[in-house]
């Protein structure tokens, strides 16, 4: 994964305004795992992006268009798309949170944003870590395996017969006054 630059891309409010609805939907539990799983098939990575741009049309074409409306949009979305059926309030509040983020653009005011981007660039950072730190384990398995690979291939290895040991005498079994055997247990021995 490419490393991102330290500010965001956006150096206007509509650019801000995108930046928002992605990492919005980006964040998105339901999205992500519908993408991660392939839920869209093979092209899920490619819906997601696509619904990014058509999300910021909608909101460039339909100035009027409200939460609602987006919330709309999110489920049809995710059940045509995806074979998801959003039944919980996640679609109002990624809808609420484009909207307000949208009503920070109009003012000016792109902190929120920002912090929403630093904190994604974080996480995909320690995605990254993690996934070298996987690639190098991955790694050192597989030069195991190929060692081990080695070994087999130069045949049986004389390993010299086991050594012997005594067989453990049997204690002999005490019988009372009465014709009773005295069950004695594997410690007492």
């Amino acid at each position: 994964m490419a490393t991102q630059s330290a500010a965001p891309p956006a150096t206007d409010a509509a650019s801000y305004l995108d930046l928002a609805i992605t990492l919005s939907l980006d964040s998105w539990p339901a999205l992500t795992l519908a993408v991660q799983s392939n839920w869209g098939g093979p092209t899920s990575a490619d819906k997601r992006a696509w619904l990014c741009g058509a999300i910021s049309e909608m909101m460039t074409d339909r100035p009027e268009t409200d939460a609602e409306d987006l919330e709309d949009v999110l489920i049809q979305v995710m059940n045509d798309e995806f074979d998801v059926v959003i039944d919980d309030e996640s679609a109002g509040n990624v809808a609420d949170q484009i909207m307000e983020l949208k009503e920070q653009t109009v003012r000016g005011e792109f902190g929120t944003i920002k912090e929403m981007w630093e904190a994604w660039q974080a996480k995909s950072a320690q995605k990254s870590t993690a996934a070298n730190m996987f690639k190098q384990v991955e790694s050192k398995d597989e030069d195991q395996e190929t060692d081990d690979d080695t070994d087999e291939d130069e045949g049986d290895v004389e390993m010299g017969d086991a050594p012997v040991r005594a067989p453990r005498e049997k204690a002999e079994p005490e019988i009372d006054d009465d014709g009773f055997t005295k069950v004695v247990g594997k410690q007492r021995r």
